[in-house]
């Protein structure tokens, strides 16, 4: 078979997922096969990369950024200077994030997402204004928890808008369930914050209930309920545009337990 028989539809190639899009950023598959394959909470999304985007993801990723490989425990000291960190799963195009990094600066975010034009428009947020406090990881959530953070490490974990899942047989694949918080509770101080919010309600209801079931946390607010927006987090975009749609937003601040 001859190389013109082998191309795909318009003389295309299949591109090498095995082979780094951006040789200087974040690799393809950075735990690879050396950890279990399982149902997974997150379903990358295929998007164009700016140039913008791809020029922050070359100069800045062995600067800001980080694979989760599974294979070596974090220094959180020496990746943040010694601030306390707040880890950020799920950040899409890092616009609140960047905004929060620059509204305490004294607190390292380490942000996690897989989503390739987000982690270089973080990047080149971050560079342009000056937040020396953002890291950016890319790959599983669930893999740098449970390898590659220490216990009682995070002074706060940060859930905002994911995926909801909502058809029925997808619940199990949503990320607030009771063995996330029995894994993510290890990796937070006690007295840690967990925020959580959506504007999905089915989710929001099932967040609560699964919260509020779980010995390792504790509702910050007295009623039990929902919390109002903290002003520490900003209205996203993708916020804005559900709540014109009339959509309701759910907070959840629950607090790790002293046990």
């Amino acid at each position: 078979m001859n190389i013109t028989e082998q191309a795909g539809p318009a003389g295309r190639f299949p591109r090498d997922r095995s082979v780094p899009r951006f040789p200087e950023g974040p690799a393809p598959d950075p735990a690879g096969s050396h950890h279990e394959r399982r149902i997974r909470s997150f379903q990358p999304r295929r998007s164009r990369v700016t140039t913008s985007q791809e020029d922050a993801l070359q100069r800045l990723w062995g600067q800001w950024g980080l694979d989760i490989d599974g294979r070596r425990v974090l220094d959180l000291d020496e990746l943040f200077g010694g601030l306390p960190v707040v880890l950020e799963i799920g950040f899409g195009m890092g616009e609140a994030t960047a905004q929060m990094a620059a509204d305490d600066p004294d607190t390292g975010i380490l942000a996690v997402d897989v989503h390739t034009p987000g982690q270089g428009n973080l990047l080149g947020l971050a560079e342009r204004n000056g937040l020396s406090n953002i890291r950016v990881a890319n790959g599983d959530a669930i893999i740098l928890l449970r390898e590659m953070l220490p216990p009682h490490s995070l002074d706060g974990l940060r859930v905002y808008f994911p995926d909801p899942w909502p058809k029925k047989r997808h619940h199990k694949r949503r990320l607030i369930q009771p063995e996330f918080l029995s894994l993510a509770s290890t990796r937070m101080k006690p007295g840690a914050i967990l925020h959580c919010a959506t504007d999905w309600e089915p989710y929001a209801e099932q967040m609560l209930e699964v919260l509020s079931a779980h010995p390792d946390f504790e509702n910050t607010r007295p009623d039990g309920g929902y919390a109002p927006r903290p002003d520490f987090r900003p209205l996203t975009r993708f916020e804005g545009q559900g709540l014109d749609k009339g959509h309701v937003v759910h907070d959840l601040l629950f607090r790790r337990t002293q046990n």
